[in-house]
């Protein structure tokens, strides 16, 4: 499939997990691929690498006008980069709150408007922001995170609505429990490792953790000129967890 053959792309949290999966996919599918990460060092060819904070607004347009003078213009932003966090309400204190918001909302809110301007002159632009299950129903021990996520949401919507008319479509996936690098090391650090995935696979209808790939391959068909209808949606990647309520096996 070539459906992004002439377009260009710059994806955020690039180098690892569902960042790297996705940048790989396009470019697979034909586009020229740009990585944005704290540690772009594991990126290659065809694929580039460019260091970015997205805690910081000057690291972040220094490193979107690397990118995209390097790809000759921009058409896809996939806004990726984000952490985890753990805990109820209680849990974590305000200067984590702030921390977790300022990487997994504010980071994309910086990327965004640096690379708007860029977007504004592509035929085929489209943002697709990874967003999360957590956005739309109640996890335990996600208070942090959920938060996070839920504003996500919200603000895809936003965008969706504020650039409709420029010809810029703005999308999210919600995935369940990827099998990430974050997510191994949440497990290593249980007391029982096993019983933990087991746990976190049960939680979701197909019985089993996503893949990074699977996310990939959603954010490729929001970002496709091929879905240049699809806006302000978000669609879920999460083995049923959000619609599906099957009965317990054997009933």
């Amino acid at each position: 499939m070539s459906d992004f053959e002439g377009l260009t792309a710059l994806v955020t949290g690039g180098a690892s997990g569902i960042g790297r999966a996705t940048a790989d996919l396009l470019a697979e599918r034909g586009a020229k691929v740009a990585v944005l990460d704290l540690d772009p060092s594991p990126v290659d060819k065809p694929l580039t690498g460019h260091l970015a904070d997205v805690t910081d607004d000057v690291s972040v347009r220094a490193a979107v006008a690397a990118a995209v003078h390097e790809l000759g213009g921009l058409d896809v932003l996939v806004n990726n980069a984000g952490i985890g966090a753990q805990g109820t309400v209680e849990t974590n204190s305000d200067e984590e709150w702030h921390r977790v918001f300022d990487v997994n909302v504010l980071g994309m809110v910086r990327t965004a408007r640096a690379c708007l301007p860029h977007l504004r002159a592509s035929a085929h632009a489209a943002i697709v922001n990874t967003c999360s299950i957590a956005a739309t129903a109640g996890l335990p021990q996600r208070a942090l995170y959920s938060a996070t996520k839920g504003a996500v949401y919200s603000l895809t919507l936003a965008m969706a609505a504020d650039h409709v008319r420029e010809g810029i479509r703005v999308n999210c996936v919600n995935p369940g429990t990827v099998d990430t690098p974050w997510v191994g090391r949440l497990l290593d650090a249980a007391d029982d490792p096993a019983a933990e995935r087991a746990a976190l696979e049960a939680r979701q209808p197909t019985g089993r953790l996503v893949s990074p790939a699977e996310v990939a391959g959603a954010i490729a068909y929001l970002a496709s000129p091929l879905s240049g209808a699809t806006t302000g949606t978000a669609l879920a990647v999460d083995g049923g967890m959000q619609g599906l309520r099957p009965r317990p096996a054997g009933r």
